[in-house]
Order: structure tokens, then sequence, then C-alpha cells
């Protein structure tokens, strides 16, 4: 049994390996409205320049025009007076609470109402320190300086607001005016917004700022607020969905990646919020970025950039999402349940679990949401599902128990084969698959169960990582306060970490499991099995090694783990009687085996 064990650890090992590997290769890593209008006492002269650019879209130095390009400057007394101060407005419908500001017609807040970081909303448009809001507009290219001028500021609707403003463009081919709109719309208890944006001259020209005519940019980062992804607890991943396929983007990690192939949406996707945006039409270039800015150590940003334009008037419609990852608010956008009326857009995508264990995770979610819609507690829902696995997998852990004890009874006849041939390894291996077959036993049997719930633990902790609906999941107040997190009985202060451990905080849940699993292995145990060293050492090495890997994974999971245990010791104390007489014939056979034959007397 001994053999049989450790070739099922080794097997376990090699499945986990061949599991991130495989990932890597195929799957690499989707009420009433209230409005107010706030002015600032900052005096401004309603005029603001931006620099021409380069072909990358850099400033150059010296104000120099550019051959190929224009140079785009706001202008006061035009067709429109400029205002002279700052003016916010703020717009509620219901999910979220959005300000944004004549300075540039930028957003500067957009929180989530129904969710919440520690004490505050989850704030979407994070701008650090910097001047650079959501949803500025730069004529230029990616590093071009965003436009900040005030603009004019106009309320059609509680929901609708648009800001406009005089520019002068100079060219090669001369100076003409034209004028900048930015119109957004959003719709009552709707994560999704429109922005329209129209450039509108009168003198015939078209816009080409070095090969561009704008760069609309979202803000440097959307919430939670990061200052390092551990990939964990919180990534950032970059998603383009073209001609029905979803693909996820590489990023340079030193500067702006520029993506092809005009995508009919791009997406920035965290651990449970999302930032999608939809062009129509399709015709523009996608560009994302996760170089750190002033006040932002991590950035996660997404560009599009408008490609020149011959015409004199543009109007472009952008629809963005900014809300919960979950299949829920993503959804609607495919069944058609939503204001904007579309369909089949396929942003649940996002949602969506993906990768070689997605049915696994797939009908372990659906069975913790059909738990949980009878008892509304998530812990207690792990716990139902905990159940109904160990109960589908009963049958094979009997058989693994009855195969265990057929390895007791022919382990003598092995250990003689084994002596028999220690000195031909070839011939052994072969007298072993004869032995085995006249038996009608297979060494495999064991190791099965062990197999099998690899890939539902990591489809669970994919789960527990990924599921919406499990942040802030309470399961026992005071104590497991978000299933989705580590819980801690005992937080260091003033952010202390214990040394070459890493330990934020004393947890009780990990050393729960180590008792439980210590405990599983007494009770499974054999008799012959106590003695050896290499036993012990799976018996006890095991546990510690993973009590220190699961330290700070999400607590939902070490309750899956914990019960998983407390059932498994259940259930084979139950087959432990069921297979007492097998095991008191065994006995006896052992020690009638172990009898020595009588002496025959000798004849005189």
């Amino acid at each position: 049994m001994e053999k049989n064990t450790i070739l099922a650890v080794v097997l376990s090992l090699a499945v986990i390996i061949g599991f991130y590997v495989i990932q890597g290769i195929f799957y690499p890593q989707r009420p009433a409205a209230s409005v107010s209008v706030e002015r600032t006492n900052e005096d401004a002269n309603g005029e603001s320049g931006v620099s021409p650019v380069s072909a990358n879209g850099d400033q150059p130095s010296g104000g120099e025009t550019l051959a190929d390009g224009a140079v785009a400057k706001a202008v006061a007394g035009a067709s429109v007076e400029a205002p002279d101060r700052e003016e916010r407005i703020t717009i509620d419908n219901g999910l979220v609470v959005v300000t944004l500001s004549n300075a540039g017609g930028d957003i500067v807040s957009y929180k989530l109402k129904e969710h919440s970081d520690k004490e505050n909303f989850v704030e979407m448009a994070l701008s650090g320190a910097g001047e650079s809001h959501a949803f500025a507009i730069a004529f230029g290219g990616i590093n071009t300086a965003p436009e900040t001028s005030l603009f004019n500021m106009r309320r059609v609707s509680d929901y609708i607001v648009e800001f406009y403003r005089d520019f002068a463009m100079t060219s090669p081919s001369g100076n003409n005016l034209f004028q900048l709109i930015k119109r957004y719309e959003f719709r009552p208890n709707e994560y999704m917004f429109e922005l329209t944006i129209t450039l509108d001259g009168s003198q015939g020209t078209g816009y080409n700022f070095s090969g561009v005519s704008y760069t609309l940019g979202s803000a440097p980062q959307f919430g939670p607020a990061f200052d390092k992804l551990d990939q964990r607890y919180e990534y950032r991943h970059y998603y383009t969905y073209t001609n029905g396929k979803l693909k996820q983007e590489k990023v340079n990690d030193n500067g702006p990646t520029i993506i092809g192939g005009r995508p009919s949406w791009a997406g920035v996707a965290g651990k449970y919020f999302t930032l999608i945006a939809i062009p129509y039409p399709s015709q523009f270039d996608i560009a994302f970025s996760t170089k750190p800015e002033p006040g932002i150590a991590g950035a996660s940003r997404l560009y599009i950039i408008r490609p020149s334009l011959n015409s004199s008037r543009t109007e472009d419609t952008y629809r963005f999402y900014l809300g919960p990852k979950s299949q829920d608010a993503l959804g609607v956008y495919n069944n058609g349940k939503n204001s904007f009326n579309l369909t089949n857009t396929e942003l649940i995508k996002l949602a969506n679990t993906s990768g070689i264990l997605a049915p696994f995770e797939t009908a372990l979610k659906w069975l913790l949401m059909f738990f949980y819609n009878i008892i509304p507690n998530y812990g207690v829902a792990i716990i139902l599902l905990t159940l109904l696995v160990k109960v589908i997998m009963f049958p094979l852990t009997r058989k693994s128990s009855e195969s265990t004890l057929r390895m007791q009874a022919l382990s003598p006849k092995i250990k003689d084969l084994q002596a028999k041939y220690k000195d031909n390894p070839q011939k052994l291996n072969q007298e072993m698959a004869e032995f085995y077959k006249k038996e009608g036993y297979n060494p495999m049997a064991g190791c099965l169960p062990m197999l099998i719930q690899i890939p539902i633990f990591f489809a669970m902790y994919n789960l527990f990582n990924t599921h919406f609906d499990l942040r802030g999941a309470m399961f026992i107040s005071g104590w497991i306060p978000d299933l989705s997190l580590p819980e801690a009985v005992f937080s260091f202060p003033n952010n202390f970490s214990l040394p070459l451990l890493g330990w934020t905080a004393i947890r009780a849940l990990p050393f729960i499991y180590v008792a439980s699993q210590l405990l599983y292995g007494k009770i499974t145990q054999t008799p012959g099995q106590a003695g050896g060293t290499q036993m012990k050492i799976m018996m006890y090495g095991m546990p510690v090694m993973f009590f220190f890997i699961l330290y700070d994974v999400p607590s939902g999971l070490l309750i899956y783990w914990i019960m998983s245990n407390v059932l498994s010791l259940i259930q084979q104390l139950a087959i432990n009687k069921y297979l007492a007489p097998q095991r008191a014939a065994l006995a006896t056979q052992a020690e009638e085996s172990l009898k020595l034959p009588p002496k025959k007397k000798k004849k005189r």
C-alpha cells in the first residue's frame, strides 16, 4: 500500500504540473434621478493649447507645426463664449453616481452604489495625482496631453449632459475653426452609458493631427484601487473581441500596446469589475497601457484611436460598460433586456469561465447558486455542495478502501515476487503484471478518488477567486465576513508582516485544516503502514506543507477542504465498519500463515 499511496501522490503532482502547462499553452492569462451642479472658485482664462504631436503622439519642443498634421487650440469668443470657471455635475441613475467636469468635459468620478470597497462605494474612475480623468480627448496620439480647457455645459435632461467648445486648427493648408461636442447619455439602472463625440467644422477641411483625429482614453485605473497586482487577490487582463472570437492580449509593461484588427469591442477585466468599450462603427484602433502615471503606480488604461478624417464633420458613438464582472449584469446585453436594445454582444464572455476546468467550474457554480437559493448563506451553500460531492464520490471511495484491503491480502505474495526477482527489474514488472491480471486486481483503483479530487479542487479555487457573488459574502459574522478573502482572528497593526512567512494576520482556518487532515490520515492509516518512514512523511509532512501553501487562500476554499476532510472521515468510519468482517478474516489468515507446521517424527 505504501507504494500505491506514493504513486498516487506522484500522479497528483504530475496532474497539477500538467494542468498549469496546458493552461498556459492553450488558455493564456469578461430610481429616480438626482442631478446637482457644483462650481469651483478657481479662475481660468478659458484657453489652453495642445502642442503639435509627432508620429507616435509625442509632443515635440518649440511648438513647431508638422507637415502632415495640424495643431488644435481652444479659443474664446468664437461661436460661443467660453466659461471662466470649472463646473461639475452629478448624476445618480440608481446604480452609479457619476460626477462630470466641464474641464475637458470628462468624468471625474464613477461610483458603484451597490458595491463597496471597505466602507466606500467602488470608484471606477481613478485619476491619481494627474489631471487625466476618464474619457478625456487628446488631439493626437496616445502620448499627447489630453484637452483640459473649460467647456460650456448643457444639461439636456436628467440623464443627458453635453459639453461643447470651439477650437482653432492650424495646419499647412490654413487656419480653421471647429467645435468639439461631448454628449453623455446615461440610462436609469444601467451600468452602460453612451458617449457621442462630434467634430464639426465649417471650412470643409478634415482632421489630421499626425495621422490621428483624436484619442479617447479611460482613467488611468478603475477600482478597486491597487498599488501592485498579485494576480490572485487582484489582476487586470486585457481583451479584444473580433469576428466572434475573444482574445486575451499581451500588454507591454514599458508603454502602450496598440492592437490591430479594429475589434468589435475591447475590455479591461479585473477580479470582480470590468471596463468595456464598444465603438460604433468598429473602425477605430484600440490600445492598452500599464505604464505608471503620477499617483498611479500600476495603470490599466484603455485607449480608442480615431484615424485621421477628410470630411469637416464626424459624429462617433461609443458605449461603455463600467461595472461588475458578473453574468447577471453582463448577460442583459446578450438577451436584449437593456435600454439600448443590444443583443448577442457576447460581453458575458468576460464573466464566463475558461480553460480546461471550465466545465467543472460551471457545474460547481450552478450547484452553489442552487443551494444558496435554498439557504441564503454562501458558507452553508459551500458545506451543502461539499456534502453532495462526497455523496457522489462515495462509491469510488468505498471501492478505493476495498482495493486497499485487497492489496493487504496480496502483499505477502508481492513481497515474495520482489525478493525472487530483485536483481531483474524487467522480469519483476512482467511477473507483477501477470500476477495482477490473474488476481483481477487494478493497482490504480486506490488512487482514483484522489486523482478525481484534484480538478475539483482547482475548479473550486477558481470559483472562489472569480465568482462575483462571493465578493463580500459573509459566513460567520465577526470571523468570516468575506468568503472570497482569507479570514483573520488577529491582524497585525501598521501593515506589519512576519519575516520570511509574510503573514499579515493570524488565521484559524489553516490550523483547523491541518488538524482535520492529520485526523483523517490517522483514521485511514492501515496497521501495516504505521511504522513506515515514507508513510509518516506522507501523513505529517504533506499537511504541514499544504498549511503554508493554503494559508492565504480564500476562506471559502478552506471551508470546502475542511468539510471534505470531516465528511471523508465519517465516510471512512462507515466503510471501516462495513469492511470489518473482511479485515478480521484477513487478520486470521495472516496469523495462520505465520504458524509453523508441526515437525515430522524421524523414523527409527
